[in-house]
């Protein structure tokens, strides 16, 4: 056993992660904070197994999480939150899903060089064609339908590239959806955290959350967008909140308690807190991947590719980027795929 993992095995747990839920009284304004500490690190102890990424690649990764776990919670949604950042530039993809559950997984794919002090141009918009997708997916889709994506380009209205994750989700939200956000990111290889203030929007229909009902089979949104527009940027409750928001420096977020950055920005305001969601409620890793779901994959590229394969390699190997977990098809497997009315024998899998 090496050194390193002696110390593994000695190193106390990790904190559980948390989330929390809170209102400004009086104002339409709201707020959550998540800190990802046990989730964020499985993430990457998983990943580590493989090589790691590079710490711009890790801090960029975290900020998703994190960011991916807030706008979940702010919206009712029984599917998952897919949050892409599709790259020109030496990350491909990165990719943070949050599900209704808080259970969460990210992953990302890194092609090229990679600077230790890149930024988020350097990193996934170094030709200017960088992008941010955020997809709902409804978990029991009706017939027909599909999920809901938003696509916004990795600069602002005067072209400018946008240097923060966070900068890119302000200006979704007040692009696609209509709402004054601010939010904090910032993401170690301990702790991954978010601080969202969002002005409420007067009516759900046109914003994330109305989205999110139209993904479920409520309709196309054409709710009160013009409404929410004319609100933007005139608020002077949210305007004020969000100036103390931006007070709020990246290690504060990783180290202050949660209570203790509360009170440090908003001690003035009467804050309405909701019960802090941790543990099996709160944030937490899982992997939605299965070896079901990967014969079903294989059954879709057909029988004359997957024979290719195995006449090649002699079996079938699928990896899942996100958790590590390796399933592995042999000729018998593969026969029982594309057989009508047989049972796929159970095989085998291993994490690695």
């Amino acid at each position: 056993m090496t050194l390193s993992e002696v110390l593994l095995l000695n190193a106390p747990a990790p904190l559980p992660s948390e989330l929390h839920k809170f209102l400004f009284d009086g104002l339409p304004v709201r707020g959550i904070i998540v800190r990802l500490t046990d989730a964020w690190q499985e993430i990457l102890r998983r990943r580590e197994q493989v090589g790691g990424y590079p710490e711009p690649v890790r801090r960029l990764l975290g900020e998703m999480a994190a960011a991916s776990v807030l706008m979940q919670s702010s919206i009712k949604f029984n599917g998952a939150l897919v949050l892409q950042i599709l790259g020109d530039g030496p990350v491909k993809v990165a990719v943070a899903e949050a599900q209704p559950d808080l259970t969460l997984r990210a992953t990302a794919k890194v092609i090229g060089e990679v600077a230790a002090d890149a930024r988020l141009e350097a990193l996934v918009n170094v030709g200017g064609h960088g992008r941010c997708a955020i997809t709902l997916d409804p978990r029991d889709r009706l017939p027909g339908q599909q999920a809901y994506q938003g696509i916004v380009p990795l600069h602002g209205d005067r072209r400018e590239p946008l240097q923060r994750l966070s900068e890119v989700l302000e200006h979704y939200m007040l692009q696609s959806e209509q709402l004054d956000t601010k939010l904090v990111l910032a993401a170690n290889d301990e702790v991954a955290a978010g601080l969202l203030i969002q002005r409420l929007p007067i009516e759900g229909a046109g914003n994330l959350a109305g989205r999110a009902a139209a993904a479920q089979g409520g309709g196309e949104p054409s709710g009160r967008a013009s409404a929410n527009e004319d609100e933007i940027g005139l608020n002077e409750g949210y305007n004020r909140i969000a100036h103390l928001t931006a007070t709020l420096t990246a290690d504060e977020l990783l180290h202050l308690p949660i209570d203790q950055i509360l009170h440090r920005l908003y001690w003035e305001e009467k804050l309405v807190r909701f019960e802090p969601l941790r543990g099996d409620e709160g944030p937490r890793f899982a992997c939605t991947c299965s070896r079901e779901r990967v014969a079903r994959m294989l059954v879709g590229l057909g029988r004359e590719e997957v024979d290719s394969i195995l006449q090649e390699q002699g079996r079938v190997e699928i990896g899942c980027d996100f958790c590590g977990q390796h399933y592995h098809f042999d000729p018998v497997d593969v026969g029982s795929l594309f057989t009508p009315g047989r049972d796929l024998p159970p095989g085998s899998s291993s994490v690695q």
